[in-house]
């Protein structure tokens, strides 16, 4: 994080350095950094003013510095899990959602679109969009951290940071069905966007318990390829008919699939 905030901040030092005196690297190494921030902030605003007040809003805000964006997608490369930036027709700068869904279609001669599924990340409100498929999206980047479960409270989701237990609340409906496979000190991957949760995924794989199971059919009569099981968290997954109430197996969180014994 030093290292990307050093080299967004790089601009302005080397403006500082150029219009500063004495010389900066004449001082000793504890004065040099704030002899160069000083410098900036009594820069002449008449004649640099975009350099004096992006490095105020720097300071003022130093997770921007590592916030990019810029990097733009087409319509045909959206995909469910990012966040992007988007201007509305009604919006004078651009909003911030995370894709839930993406799926292509056809409108006969009006040619390929992209049908998504958007949440807006400021008000949680869920949208529906299309996007032409050479449509200019700017994708925003969000870091990624690591949580612990700690327990759930109505429709909040109470997470902790295993290193400072700083705890962050997510609403349920961030997980979706997902929310079923939560169990004490399991693994949450949270999506920050200026320090804002906006995404939040489990472990692709998950242990579970099997509770209720009909007991193989005996015979050469024909046998089902797969039955219905009930697992320890109250979901229903389809299972090999060879698996019986008592066993754990490991599920798919991503489709609730099986995958294989535990």
């Amino acid at each position: 994080m030093r290292f990307l905030l050093t080299k967004r901040l790089s601009p302005y030092l080397h403006h500082a350095t150029a219009s500063a005196s004495p010389s900066p690297s004449s001082l000793p190494p504890s004065r040099r950094y704030a002899s160069l921030i000083s410098v900036a902030l009594t820069d002449d605003r008449r004649s640099q003013p975009s350099v004096h007040h992006a490095f105020r809003r720097v300071l003022a805000a130093p997770w921007s510095a590592i916030q990019y964006r810029g990097l733009k997608l087409r319509g045909s490369d959206v995909k469910p899990g990012q966040i992007i930036e988007k201007r509305g027709v009604s919006h004078t700068s651009g909003k911030v959602y995370e894709v839930l869904k993406a799926q292509h279609s056809c409108q006969g001669r009006g040619g390929a679109v992209i049908q998504v599924e958007l949440r807006d990340v400021d008000s949680g409100n869920k949208t529906n969009e299309r996007l032409r498929t050479d449509e200019a999206i700017e994708r925003v980047f969000v870091v990624q951290k690591p949580y612990n479960y700690l327990y759930t409270e109505d429709d909040i989701i109470v997470l902790m940071e295993p290193n400072t237990f700083e705890q962050v609340d997510l609403p349920k409906d961030m997980l979706g069905e997902a929310v079923a496979y939560l169990k004490d000190d399991m693994k949450v991957n949270v999506q920050l966007y200026d320090g804002k949760p906006v995404s939040a995924s489990i472990p692709q794989r998950v242990t579970c318990k099997v509770v209720e199971a009909q007991a193989p059919i005996k015979g050469i009569g024909a046998t089902p390829h797969t039955k219905k099981v009930l697992l320890d968290n109250g979901l229903t997954v389809q299972v090999p008919p060879f698996i019986l109430a008592g066993e754990e197996i490991v599920i798919n969180t991503l489709d609730n699939t099986y995958m294989t014994r535990a």
